[in-house]
């Protein structure tokens, strides 16, 4: 039997979402229009697919920041007492070099290609595929857990032959749509 990952202590207790992508993201949303923090966790949240939607402890610290900071300014007039913030003109320079960064980054791969696919709903088109590459996912999540607790040579040479067969077929396709 195999011994669990020495770190996984420290997995569970790291956030999945990348350093600097809710700041980048709220300064984008924040420049499209005025915007509560309710409202920005539900746009992210329709964004990614109902795949993430950001705590309130990640949001509202994030926005009194920006408020502090001189990125954000709070709208004067607010409905029933809720508080929506805009982008001044400092904060549109920030946006301006977080998005000068984020393109030169691109292609490092530093937040992994599951957050690349957050950028943008996914087309109503490819929602099926979309749902066959998360059905895909979790097979490899319990294939990783049965291998952690029931570790065996033929399950992980039958499992890499079918990776390698999959991966070649798409780099296939993939290439093919690159011509």
């Amino acid at each position: 039997m195999r011994k669990p990952h020495r770190h996984r202590h420290w997995f569970r207790r790291t956030s999945s979402v990348p350093k600097g992508y809710l700041r980048g993201r709220v300064l984008r949303l924040l420049n499209e229009r005025p915007m509560s923090g309710a409202e920005i966790m539900s746009e992210i949240e329709e964004s990614t697919g109902h795949r993430w939607r950001p705590s309130p402890g990640s949001v509202y610290p994030l926005l009194s920041w920006l408020l502090d900071s001189g990125y954000t300014k709070e709208l004067a007039d607010t409905e029933a007492g809720v508080r929506q913030y805009e982008l001044t003109e400092e904060g549109r320079k920030l946006l301006a070099e977080h998005e000068e960064r984020r393109a030169q980054e691109k292609g490092a791969r530093f937040f992994g290609p599951q957050f690349e696919e957050w950028d943008g709903a996914i087309p109503e088109e490819a929602r099926e595929l979309a749902e066959s590459w998360h059905k895909m996912r979790r097979a490899s999540y319990a294939l990783r857990r049965k291998l952690r607790k029931e570790y065996s040579e033929a399950l992980v040479s039958e499992a890499k032959k079918l990776v390698d067969e999959f991966t070649e077929k798409i780099s296939r396709i993939a290439e093919f749509e690159k011509a």
